[in-house]
């Protein structure tokens, strides 16, 4: 379709009173015009109730998933404090190694995931790589060297992989631009809820007397990798690809739920497009998403970091506690993490604004990281672990909100998030090495990394406010007639791989 043919298809749409929102739902035809005005009036009410059913179908599956995906990945740290390190003989540097391993296959798997995501569908490659990070976990428990626990765990990696890009991913299917970070929350606050429920489910697993041949650590993994290929199991039942092939929408919530979304990307006529390299490659290459992985990389040197060693300094903390007692010292914090982790993205969904919650996260983590550097206080140290836990964890759904509201086709939105999630994780292969053995007690290295990132988390947060806003600002300018002839002679297909680069585009700040 020529831009003529499609603005003679959008006048006749214009024409039909009222607007069919059947019409405008279906594959090929746009919810707005080539200037993006919106072509429809939505029934506000009719969304609210919309958005509640998606919020319930949607929603809790992919959170039991990334909970658990967060609890396999991480209770190696609590593992490594309850006999782990003694049993592996995981001396020097062999506990970094082996966190490395995982990190290694999660950054190379990044992208390639997503990508199969979107070729295979999120209902069926979601639940299946979850069902093979829970038989990872599992496997962990029989390890009985060094050696095997790095290939279990570089598996656990690869298949973890996909896991929070694919999901960011598929929820930008159902939701609107600014609705989305709060949805993002709701599932990535299950990792601070993981730090805490998994402190309390080690605790309670390691007070049990042993399970045939296994014990005290080798439980965590057996039980919580079971419980894991449960969750993938019921995941296979309960998840849908998009609104189209959703069996509990009706006709008329299926044709809102396309509408709406093709409603915010200009001159979008689907929400799941077809493999495009153009689009693909457009997705990275956008300015907010390489200036946000930036952000993401540095912000996952301080989540993993935490994830990981949060049992260990917890421990220098309180070094005559129990062990049981030490792994329950650390679900406070997480608790208070679940808290704001939901409350910055749900003023931010409520704002239609990200990028002034990075500026304000930052200094959240800057000034835990300050009280750590500042005091050896046990007391003052414990209440900087609050600071960087409630800081750094927003992220998670502020990132990848920002990353996938900036751009315009669902090919690009596959790559945007992986890209981000990718460098974001060679955050987490740094977080590996931040906290060191001879460090210890003080860990001045890894406190004054974490320090230094969230330093430049706000330095190019403040940036990257000031250049997309001065880019719209610039693009204000642009009358309608230049967008004509800027669109002019190009087929359909060529608007839509313009991207970012569409002339009606507007940055979401």
């Amino acid at each position: 379709m020529s831009a003529t043919e499609f603005k003679e298809s959008i006048d006749h749409l214009e024409s039909e009173k009222p607007q069919q929102l059947e019409s405008l739902a279906e594959r090929g035809h746009a919810v707005t015009d080539e200037h993006g005005n919106v072509l429809v009036e939505f029934d506000a009410a009719a969304e609210k109730r919309l958005v509640r059913k998606i919020d319930l179908f949607v929603v809790p599956t992919v959170a039991m998933i990334y909970l658990w995906c967060f609890i396999d990945r991480a209770n190696i740290g609590n593992a490594k404090i309850a006999g782990m390190q003694k049993d592996l003989n995981l001396h020097g540097y062999r506990y970094n190694i082996l966190l490395t391993s995982f990190y290694v296959s999660y950054i190379l798997f990044e992208i390639p995931s997503n990508i199969l995501c979107k070729w295979i569908g999120p209902a069926i490659w979601l639940p299946a790589i979850t069902f093979l990070f829970g038989l990872m976990s599992m496997a962990t428990a029989f390890v009985h060297s060094f050696g095997s626990a790095v290939v279990v765990r570089f598996l656990l990696g690869v298949f973890e992989a996909g896991v929070l890009p694919g999901i960011a991913y598929y929820l930008s299917r159902w939701y609107r631009k600014s609705e989305l970070i709060f949805r993002l929350a709701l599932y990535l606050c299950t990792a601070p809820l993981a730090g805490a429920f998994g402190g309390l489910l080690a605790g309670a697993i390691l007070s049990l007397p042993g399970i045939g041949s296994v014990h005290s650590w080798q439980q965590l993994f057996l039980v919580e990798g079971i419980i894991t290929m449960g969750v993938a199991l019921i995941a296979f039942f309960t998840m849908t690809d998009h609104p189209n092939t959703a069996r509990w929408l009706s006709d008329d919530e299926k044709a809102l739920a396309i509408a709406r979304v093709k409603s915010e990307n200009v001159g979008t006529t689907e929400v799941t497009d077809k493999l495009d390299k153009k689009k693909l490659l457009a997705g990275i290459v956008n300015p907010n998403t390489l200036a946000t992985s930036w952000i993401f990389l540095f912000v996952n040197v301080t989540v993993q970091g935490i994830a990981f060693f949060t049992p260990t300094i917890v421990a220098t903390i309180y070094p005559n506690e129990s062990i049981v007692r030490k792994q329950l010292w650390t679900v406070p914090p997480y608790v208070v993490g679940v808290v704001i982790n939901l409350i910055i993205p749900f003023a931010s969904w409520k704002t239609d604004r990200r990028l002034v919650f990075f500026i304000s996260s930052a200094c959240l983590a800057i000034t835990g990281y300050i009280m750590f550097l500042a005091t050896t206080n046990p007391r003052v140290r414990y209440g900087a672990v609050f600071f960087a836990i409630s800081g750094s964890f927003p992220f998670g759904a502020l990132c990848n909100a920002h990353v996938a509201v900036n751009v315009l086709s669902d090919s690009a939105r596959s790559t945007a998030i992986g890209w981000n999630v990718m460098v974001g994780n060679i955050g987490g292969l740094i977080s590996t090495w931040s906290y060191l053995p001879h460090d210890s007690p003080d860990f001045h290295i890894g406190n004054g990394l974490n320090l230094a990132g969230n330093c430049t988390i706000l330095i190019t947060s403040i940036l990257l406010l000031l250049y997309l806003g001065a880019d719209n600002k610039k693009r204000d300018k642009v009358t309608d007639d230049e967008v004509d002839a800027k669109l002019a002679g190009k087929t359909q297909l060529e608007i839509q791989e313009l991207d970012w680069k569409h002339p009606a585009w507007r940055w979401h700040l």
